[in-house]
């Protein structure tokens, strides 16, 4: 088992990933998996530079998160993505727990779309507080930015 390895009661288990195994990481990612070879190539690099974390049951992977440290030099969870089938399980609050807890900077951030209801949601049942609004990445869909509420310990 590796280190990062955290058991829980209902199975699930979130660990890092092995850089051999983006591929398997792919399949889950809606995007990647429509075809979105940009998406694809991100997945790779992500898991070749140690930055993915993956929640697993014993069917398999059900989703993954990036924390990257290139926002001002403080942590970035760059993705958050679950399994469309996996969805509403408690996988995206378990990996968004185990990147908080992994963050090795003071303050935490994210961001997402004004569109992404769920991700919002999950961010405010979370305590992520918004810190601004960003327009121009996608056209006429705002990015929404949150702080972690650690920071504010």
């Amino acid at each position: 088992m590796h280190p990062m390895d955290v058991e829980n009661p209902s199975g699930l288990r979130v660990d890092r990933v092995d850089p051999s195994d983006w591929t398997q990481v792919a399949t889950i990612d809606s995007v990647a998996a429509a075809g979105d070879r940009a998406r694809r190539d991100s997945i790779r690099r992500w898991c070749e530079s140690g930055a993915v974390l993956v929640a697993r049951e014993s069917s398999g992977p059900l989703g993954y998160s990036v924390l990257e440290y290139n926002f001002f030099e403080q942590g970035f969870l760059t993705m958050l993505m679950v399994a469309p089938g996996a969805r509403h399980r408690g996988v995206g609050a378990r990996l968004l727990t185990d990147v908080e807890a992994g963050c090795t900077t003071a303050k935490l951030f994210t961001s997402t779309n004004v569109s992404n209801h769920p991700m919002q949601r999950l961010l405010r049942r979370a305590d992520w507080r918004p810190v601004g609004l960003l327009h121009g990445l996608d056209e006429g869909d705002p990015e929404l930015f949150y702080l972690c509420p650690r920071a504010s310990r």
